[in-house]
């Protein structure tokens, strides 16, 4: 499926029946059948989503074969990845088009104007974008990364004012070439929630999505940069429930003021329980908290009910309370509750459990406050 393709894949039905309509005789018209047929395919055309990034992302770049294989395993066969590169090098068999150039930096791709060209070429609907680790290696201040991000997704909204846009805070990087580059990580990753709640759109949401939380570089990378198999294994874990978010959201009829979704619905949101790992006596699991408003919200608050007596004990990026009964609220941290729509946040925790718990489970549920107006 390579990503060169110059004309969107959705256009070629239409062309097709616009030949056909032209070779017909004066005076026939094309079948209602014909007309729905196109119709059908037309709206069968693929997603496209581009990974986009550095080597982390291309070479050999396994996480986006294993985030491939899960989508087609739920179904989300209608998916197609694109980029101007093709396989760097995993041998699992996916879609391998891909936009990750090794060694590139984010600010490099802004100021030279790369990524346009890159855009026509493949006509991304999604981008899944982990990119700025060689910037931070290279001791690129926050605020210059953070003003090349604002201009490629200003770039890609050229390309497609609909785009929507997966931005990771980064893997931990402790490479031992750099012994300053695990707090320069830390410190960037603290000011993406903040640039994507300002730069997201209604039309064009930006959702962050936690690569950092639970990766540890002393096993799930090789060098300390770049991810090992089990990294892999954690990356398309944390990209999954977001992209197939997107891929899932029925944008509804917008031109209908009673359509889920509408600027003047209450706020929502959805709750989604992943285990990261289990041990005798206790799990880490993480809980992904989506804002399915259509407007911003200002805040949330999860509830998760971890079964088999389990009981949370220790909470990342939000705020615990646990009522006698074992049921834990987690609220929003200071600089996680603000979401726009169809943007995530990602709490994680530790649970005890008792010796005989089984597989770690729990139900999840969360509520949205408004934002101000």
């Amino acid at each position: 499926m390579r990503g060169t393709r110059h004309l969107p894949s959705r256009i070629i039905p239409l062309l097709a029946l616009l030949v056909a309509a032209l070779s017909m005789p004066i005076g026939l018209s094309i079948a209602p059948s014909a007309a729905a047929a196109a119709a059908a395919a037309v709206s069968a055309a693929p997603v496209r989503v581009m990974p986009l990034g550095d080597s982390i992302t291309g070479s050999p770049g396994c996480w986006r074969a294993l985030l491939w294989n899960r989508l087609q395993s739920a179904g989300h066969t209608d998916v197609d990845f694109v980029g101007t590169l093709s396989h760097q090098g995993c041998a699992q068999a996916h879609d391998g088009d891909n936009e990750g150039h090794g060694g590139e930096l984010a600010t490099n791709v802004a100021d030279q104007n790369l990524l346009p060209g890159r855009l026509a070429a493949t006509l991304p609907d999604i981008v899944v974008m982990h990119v700025g680790t060689n910037d931070v290696w290279s001791s690129v201040s926050p605020d210059r990364i953070l003003a090349a991000y604002t201009k490629l997704v200003q770039q890609m909204r050229a390309s497609n004012p609909d785009m929507k846009v997966l931005v990771a805070q980064l893997i931990p990087m402790n490479p031992s070439q750099c012994a300053t580059c695990a707090q320069r990580v830390v410190d960037f990753n603290a000011r993406i929630p903040d640039w994507a709640a300002a730069t997201a759109t209604a039309r064009s949401p930006v959702t962050v999505v936690d690569q950092w939380t639970g990766f540890d570089t002393a096993v799930d990378t090789y060098d300390g940069a770049h991810p090992s198999a089990s990294g892999d294994e954690k990356i398309a874990a944390r990209w999954y429930p977001a992209l197939a978010a997107l891929l899932d959201a029925d944008p509804g009829d917008p031109g209908d003021p009673g359509d889920p979704g509408d600027p003047g619905d209450p706020p929502a949101c959805t709750a989604s329980f992943r285990a990261v790992s289990s041990w005798q006596g206790g799990y880490q699991g993480e809980v992904t908290v989506t804002n399915t408003s259509a407007s911003s919200v200002s805040g949330w608050t999860a509830t998760v009910v971890p079964a088999a007596g389990a009981r949370l004990t220790q909470v990342w990026n939000g705020a615990l309370g646990t009522g006698a009964d074992g049921t834990a609220t987690v609220a929003n941290a200071a600089w996680n509750g603000t979401l726009a729509p169809g943007a995530s946040a990602i709490f994680g925790f530790v649970a005890d459990t008792p010796a005989t718990a089984g597989t770690p489970t729990a139900t999840v549920t969360c509520t949205a406050r408004a934002a101000s107006s």
